[in-house]
C-alpha cells in the first residue's frame, strides 16, 4: 500500500473528497489523474401525494423518513395506478422503488385479494426489497423472497399466503411457470408485475427474459388477469422502446428525475508505466503478461495493473476510514483485489485487513447475506464486489466507488458511481483504466464519458435460437394456439415449424402439443450449459459455483482457482457430471487459457460494396477449442510454461459483422504482404476492445478473428462475432455504427502512447495465439484504408 507508512489505528475524521483525491493523487508516482469532473448537487422537487394513496401506507412511508414523494415517483406511480405500463428511468438512488412500491401497496391496501409479483436480476436486490416491504409494516401483504434459497418447508406458505411475491427470472422460468397450476390462485389475482433494474436484460439474457414475460402473460390471460407491468431502470437511452421490447406491450417512460442529488468527484485515473526492470509487472492482470514481453522497449509499455492499482487505493480508502465499494470486472479480479487491500492494511497496522472483503456471485446464501450486514453495519469498510452490488441494494452511507476497469456501459458506470454519497452527501467516484483499448480511449476522451447519452439497451426476442426453445417451454405449460404466436412476435410460427419437423411438437386442431415427457432443458443466461459445482477433494465441501461456458477457461485441470482470498488448484473436471474437484494450494504462478478458432460464413444478410472495401452482414459457424494454458509467474509476469489441455470443441453458428480490403489497397497504403496477418489482428483485436462503445456488450461478450486471405472471402477479412448462439444483436449493432465505430479504433490506437502495440491498443487478454503477430502501424493503415472508403 502506498500509504502505509502515514496508516494508523485512528485514521480521524473523515476527508472532504476533493481532500481524499488530492491525498490518493499525492502518493502515487507521478500524477495518475487524466480529468476530474465535478458532478454538481442537485436539489429535489417533490410532489403531493396521490389522492389515490391510502392515508395507512403515507403513514408507513412517514415512519421510514418519506415525507412526500419526489416529482417523477408520483408520476409514474399514478401512470400505474391508472392502469398503464410505465418504465421509470432516472438515476441510480432516486427512488425508483417508491414509483413502483406506491401503487402496487395501494392496490393490495384496497384489494384483499390483490398480488403482486416482483422480479430482480440479482437475489442481493431481492433481498434488500424484502426488507423494504416488509419494514413499511402493513398488515396482510406478506411479502416473502421465492428463489433457489428458499428452503422447501416456506414454498408452499408462500404460494397459499404471501401476496407480494419476490423472486427472479430463473427462478419464474425454472419453478413458477412450469407450476403454474400451484400458482393458479396467486396468478389469477395479479394485479402488478414490478421488474427491476429492467436495463440489466440485454443480449441473449435480455432475449429469454423478454419471452419468459410473454409466457408469464400468456398464463396471466389463461387465468383471467392482465396485470399492469412497472419497470425501473437506469437512465438509459429510450428506455420506452426497449421497455416494450422485452414485455411486448406498449410503455410509457417517465425519464425527469426530480430527486435531490449529493455532489459528486469523479476522477478518471491512469495506471503508472511500470519502469524496464520492474519485478512487479503485474501479479493480478493477465493482460500486460499476454504476447510475451520478450525486450525493453516492450517491457517500458507496460502499466500497472488496473486490479493492483485499485488494491491499493482501497487499502487507503479504507486506512481514511472512507467506507468504500471497489466494482471488479470478474469473481477471480475480486477476489484479489481484496486479497491484496487486505495485506496491506494488516502489514501497516495489523488486524485492520479484516475490515475488508470480497463479494461476488458464486458464494453461498449464508455468506452473501453476511457481507452485506457487515458492509450495511460498518463493520466492513472496504468491499470488492462483482456487479453483484452494482443493482439497487440500498447500502446507506458509502462515501467513495472504485470502478476497476470500464464496466462495458455507461449505463453500468453510473449506476456503479451512484452507489457512492446515496444520502446525499458530497461522494467521491474514481475509474481505474485497465490495459485495454476501449478504458484508454475513455480516459483520454472524457467527453465520451460526460457528455454522451446513455446507450439503449440490445436485445433480440426474435432470434431462433431463443425463441424455439421458449415456445418449447410455453408448450410444455400448455398447447400453443395460433393466437399465441402473435404474442411471440416475428419469427414465431417458422420457429413452430421446426419444432414440427424435429420431432419436438405435435399437431393438432386445438394446437401444437410438446411430445416428450421431460421439459426442454433452456439457460436463460446462454452461458454454455449448466454451472459446474466446485467442491475440496479433501472434504467434499461445496466452495461454490461457476457458470458452464466459463468453466473451460476458469476450471481446467491445473487452473489456479480463488475464493474467498483463498487459493486452490483444480485436479479434474468432470463436464459430464458438472463437477470440480480442487485442492487447497497458493502457488507462485498463474494461470491463463488459450484457444484455437475456426469460422466460415454461412449466409450474408445485408453489405456494403465500398471499392476496395466491403462491409458485411451475417450468419457465420464458429468452431472453438481451448487447447492449453500458461502459467505465469505472479512477481514478474514471466511465462513458465504451456500445458496442453484435451478439452472437447465447441460450436457455434451466431451473428457476425466483417470487413475485407484488396490485397492492392493495402498495398499501394503501404501495408506490405508479410506484415497483412499482423495488421489485421491488431485491427481485429482493438476493434472487439472498441465495440462497447458502440453496443450494450463488453469485449467478453463477442469474438473475432483474422486473416490474410478467408476461403469464403477470398480477400484479407477481419471478423467480429456475437458469443451467443443465433447472436445477441452485438454485431447488428456494429455493422450500422461501423464508421464511428472504427473511427474510434483508429484513434485509440494512433493515440496510444506506445510505439509497437501494448494491451492500451493492439494487445487482447483473451487472444489464442497469444497476440502474435501484431503490428500497430499497420492497422492503423488499414483502418485509414477502410474508413477513407467506407461511407459515413
Amino acid at each position: 500500500m502506498s500509504s502505509a507508512a502515514t496508516v494508523s489505528a485512528d485514521p480521524g475524521p473523515e476527508p472532504s473528497p476533493v481532500d481524499l483525491l488530492r491525498r490518493l493523487r499525492a502518493r502515487s508516482a507521478g500524477d495518475p489523474v487524466t480529468h476530474v469532473e465535478r458532478v454538481p448537487a442537485r436539489a429535489g422537487v417533490p410532489a403531493p401525494w396521490p389522492s389515490w394513496a391510502p392515508a395507512e401506507l403515507r403513514a408507513a412511508f412517514a415512519r421510514r423518513g418519506v415525507v412526500a414523494p419526489w416529482r417523477h415517483q408520483a408520476e409514474a406511480a399514478t401512470l400505474a395506478y391508472d392502469g398503464g405500463h410505465v418504465v421509470v428511468a432516472t438515476g441510480t438512488a432516486s427512488g425508483k422503488s417508491l414509483a413502483y412500491q406506491l401503487p402496487s401497496l395501494a392496490t393490495l391496501l384496497a384489494d384483499p385479494r390483490a398480488t403482486v409479483l416482483y422480479l430482480a436480476p440479482t437475489k442481493a436486490l431481492a433481498a434488500d426489497q424484502l426488507r423494504a416491504v416488509a419494514g413499511l409494516e402493513l398488515e396482510g401483504v406478506r411479502p416473502a423472497c421465492y428463489d433457489g434459497d428458499t428452503p422447501r418447508a416456506e414454498r408452499e406458505w408462500i404460494r397459499r399466503h404471501s401476496r407480494f411475491v419476490l423472486t427472479n427470472p430463473d427462478m419464474l422460468h425454472h419453478g413458477i411457470l412450469p407450476g403454474h397450476a400451484q400458482w393458479s390462485g396467486f396468478l389469477r389475482r395479479l394485479a402488478y408485475v414490478v421488474i427491476d433494474e429492467c436495463h440489466t436484460y440485454r443480449g441473449v439474457f435480455g432475449s429469454h427474459v423478454a419471452h419468459v414475460l410473454r409466457r408469464l402473460r400468456r398464463q396471466c390471460a389463461r387465468f383471467g388477469a392482465a396485470p399492469v407491468f412497472v419497470l425501473a431502470s437506469a437512465t438509459s437511452g429510450d428506455p420506452a422502446t426497449a421497455a416494450g421490447r422485452l414485455t411486448g406491450l406498449p410503455v410509457t417512460a417517465v425519464t425527469e428525475d426530480a430527486s435531490p442529488r449529493g455532489g459528486v468527484t469523479f476522477a478518471l485515473w491512469e495506471p503508472p508505466l511500470l519502469p524496464p526492470d520492474s519485478s512487479a509487472t503485474s501479479s493480478v492482470a493477465p493482460a500486460q503478461a499476454a504476447g510475451g514481453h520478450d525486450d525493453v522497449p516492450d517491457l517500458i509499455q507496460v502499466r500497472r495493473s488496473a486490479l493492483r492499482e485499485t488494491a491499493d487505493l482501497l487499502a487507503d480508502t479504507v486506512a481514511e476510514g472512507v467506507r468504500t465499494l471497489a466494482f471488479v470486472r470478474s469473481r477471480k479480479g475480486a477476489e484479489v483485489v481484496a486479497a491484496n487491500a487486505r495485506r496491506a492494511l494488516d502489514e501497516a497496522v495489523p488486524g485492520l485487513g479484516k475490515r475488508v472483503a470480497a463479494y461476488r456471485g458464486g458464494y453461498l446464501r449464508e455468506e452473501r447475506r453476511e457481507l452485506e450486514r457487515a458492509l450495511l453495519h460498518g463493520d466492513l469498510l472496504g468491499l470488492a464486489s462483482t456487479n453483484a452490488l452494482e443493482l439497487g441494494v440500498d447500502l446507506i452511507g458509502l462515501d467513495a466507488v472504485l470502478i476497476c476497469g470500464y464496466p462495458g456501459t455507461r449505463a453500468s458506470l453510473w449506476q456503479q458511481a451512484g452507489r457512492a454519497g446515496r444520502s446525499g452527501q458530497e461522494a467521491l467516484a474514481v475509474l481505474v483504466a485497465r490495459d485495454d483499448p476501449l478504458d484508454t480511449y475513455l480516459i483520454h476522451h472524457p467527453e465520451a464519458i460526460f457528455g454522451a447519452p446513455v446507450e439503449a439497451t440490445v436485445l433480440d426476442p426474435a432470434n431462433p435460437y431463443v425463441l424455439a426453445p421458449q415456445l418449447a417451454c410455453a408448450a410444455v405449460e400448455a398447447p400453443l394456439t395460433p393466437a399465441d404466436l402473435a404474442l411471440f412476435g416475428d419469427g414465431a410460427k417458422e420457429a413452430v415449424d421446426e419444432l414440427v419437423a424435429a420431432g419436438a411438437l405435435r399437431q393438432r386442431p386445438t394446437g401444437w402439443y410438446w411430445r416428450h415427457r421431460e421439459r426442454p432443458e433452456v439457460d436463460l443466461r446462454g452461458e454454455g450449459g449448466a454451472p459446474v459445482c466446485v467442491v475440496e477433494s479433501a472434504t467434499g465441501r461445496l466452495l461454490g459455483t461457476v457458470d458452464g461456458g466459463s468453466s473451460h477457461f476458469l476450471l481446467h485441470p491445473g487452473a489456479v482457482y480463488l475464493h474467498q482470498g483463498v487459493s486452490y488448484v483444480v485436479d479434474e473436471l468432470d463436464l459430464a457430471d458438472g463437477c470440480a474437484l480442487v485442492h487447497v494450494e497458493e502457488p507462485d504462478w498463474s494461470t491463463h487459457a488459450r484457444d484455437v478458432t475456426d469460422l466460415s460464413v454461412v449466409s450474408v444478410r445485408s453489405y456494403v460494396d465500398a471499392g476496395p472495401v466491403g462491409m458485411f452482414l451475417g450468419e457465420v459457424d464458429v468452431t472453438s477449442q481451448v487447447v492449453s494454458y500458461q502459467r505465469r509467474r505472479i512477481a514478474t509476469g514471466e511465462v513458465i510454461d504451456t500445458r496442453p489441455l484435451d478439452l472437447p470443441t465447441r460450436e457455434l453458428r451466431t451473428v457476425a459483422v466483417w470487413f475485407t480490403l484488396s490485397p492492392q489497397s493495402l498495398a499501394t497504403a503501404g501495408v506490405q504482404a508479410p506484415d497483412v496477418p499482423g495488421a489485421l489482428h491488431a485491427a481485429e483485436h482493438a476493434a472487439i476492445g472498441l465495440l462497447p462503445l458502440m453496443a450494450t456488450c463488453d469485449r467478453w461478450d463477442i469474438g473475432g478473428l483474422s486473416t490474410a486471405v478467408h476461403p469464403d472471402t477470398e480477400a484479407p477479412t477481419v471478423f467480429v462475432y456475437d458469443g451467443h448462439p443465433g447472436g445477441a444483436g452485438f454485431a447488428e449493432r456494429a455493422y450500422g455504427t461501423a464508421s464511428a465505430w472504427l473511427r474510434a479504433t483508429r484513434d485509440a490506437i494512433a493515440e496510444c502512447g506506445c510505439e509497437t502495440g501494448c494491451p492500451s491498443c493492439v494487445q487482447s487478454p483473451k487472444c489464442g495465439n497469444g497476440n502474435n503477430p501484431l503490428s500497430k502501424p499497420d492497422a492503423i493503415r488499414v483502418l485509414d484504408v477502410v474508413l477513407t472508403n467506407l461511407p459515413s
